[in-house]
């Protein structure tokens, strides 16, 4: 299992010695043949400037950082992969923030490329090699004659076309799950948000919606969706928005229009659970689920990464419970980083919070940060010992679960039959 390196030009070559090695909260670790899979179809490479990078010398059983050989590289694996481990490196002086996407080790091994990570969804909803460009055009064109006026298909063709948004382009492709943006503005100031940042240290990765659609722009969409679909999903909550709840005056008329149509489809919104009795009335609407955003199930850890800005973390919780005591499905989107989402700490607090709050499902989505930096901003130093594993940690929680559903997407409402 070699490490592998990139030189000034981006040229990948392996190290002549060094073994490939994974990193958690700037702690190097080395990996085992367990612990690797093949690259997965549709991963991108990445070379990491300004970061070293580091491997394992089996001779001296030391890790060794190569100062003159090239950058460190990582790997930003598709949809459904949860990372085990970060790419290993050292920041040289003081590098620009990575950009907002995940960091995966990349290693050489048996002729071909291997990564650290745990699939825990074999959905293909997501699949690029499975989305014609072409027929998304053709479902744009569709679209654009059937309702020439509504500004929100305007929007979500751009998010389709532009930023190859996988939800927009099902829409367009008539099948799974489709978004419904409402929100141009956000009661959290996430660090890692990928719609709006204000610092220039990174940019966000794509644009926020600029207006409030209607409810009937919204109805028309999620009707048609509805009916061309087996398994219909109509999601609020995009990555192109801010917090759904902040219009959820807007959402509940929606909501009733679609459900005065029928009762078909699963009604779902992706939210950072800030209002829970405007949540009680999006459910007594007809919202089926929600998909709750959280980064730590610890108060302190929570408020570093989100800055809550007019509500606090005792919201988030009682949204749940909410959600809960009127009968919705309650998943928790866990954005997920290795040294942190398996440290005894947090995982020892998600059990406890599994048990207390009860939700039905675990998205294990990877966080999108630079990893030393996230690690600065939770105040947590460098630990080598006390993480359980990743893998670990899922496998422990399945077993100690049994009901609770573990996945990366929004599911059908099969909880409804």
């Amino acid at each position: 299992m070699k490490l592998l390196i990139s030189d000034k030009d981006g040229k990948i070559f392996a190290h002549p010695y060094l073994e490939g090695a994974g990193m958690k909260n700037s702690a190097f670790f080395r990996l085992r043949p367990e612990d690797i899979i093949k690259l997965p179809a549709g991963s991108r490479i990445f070379t990491l400037p300004g970061r070293l990078p580091v491997g394992y010398n089996s001779a001296t059983s030391k890790f060794e950082v190569c100062n003159d050989t090239g950058y460190a590289l990582a790997a930003f694996l598709p949809p459904g992969f949860t990372l085990t481990y970060n790419s290993a490196f050292r920041e040289r002086g003081n590098p620009a923030m990575l950009p907002l996407f995940s960091y995966a080790p990349l290693i050489a091994h048996r002729g071909g490329f291997y990564t650290t990570a745990l699939r825990v969804d074999k959905d293909k909803r997501h699949d690029h090699r499975f989305i014609k460009i072409g027929d998304v055009r053709r479902g744009i064109k569709e679209l654009r004659k059937m309702f020439p006026k509504n500004r929100l298909i305007r929007h979500l063709e751009k998010c389709a076309l532009v930023n190859n948004c996988p939800n927009a382009q099902n829409l367009f492709l008539k099948r799974y799950e489709a978004p419904l943006p409402v929100s141009p503005y956000c009661n959290a100031r996430c660090a890692g948000c990928i719609s709006f940042q204000e610092a220039k240290a990174c940019r966000a990765t794509q644009p926020r919606i600029k207006f409030i659609p209607t409810p009937e722009e919204i109805a028309e969409i999620a009707l048609l969706h509805i009916g061309n679909v087996r398994k219909p999903i109509v999601s609020f909550g995009q990555g192109c928005e801010g917090e759904p709840l902040i219009h959820g005056d807007i959402i509940e008329k929606a909501i009733q229009l679609i459900r005065k149509d029928t009762s078909r489809g699963t009604i779902n919104m992706n939210t950072n659970g800030s209002k829970p009795e405007m949540a009680a009335r999006l459910f007594d609407a007809g919202l089926d689920g929600i998909r709750v955003s959280l980064n730590s199930v610890q108060k302190k850890y929570y408020i570093k990464y989100y800055r809550p800005n007019g509500y606090r973390f005792e919201d988030v919780l009682k949204t749940i419970q909410t959600a809960k005591g009127m009968g919705g499905f309650v998943s928790i989107n866990y954005l997920t980083m290795p040294g942190f989402a398996d440290s005894k700490g947090e995982f020892t607090a998600f059990n406890r919070f599994l048990r207390r709050y009860k939700p039905d499902m675990i998205q294990w989505r990877n966080l999108n940060y630079d990893p030393v930096r996230y690690f600065n901003i939770l105040g947590m130093r460098p630990d080598g010992l006390g993480s359980i594993g990743i893998k670990e940690a899922i496998k422990s929680l399945k077993r100690d679960f049994p009901r609770l559903k573990m996945g990366y997407f929004n599911p059908y409402a099969s909880f409804k039959l």
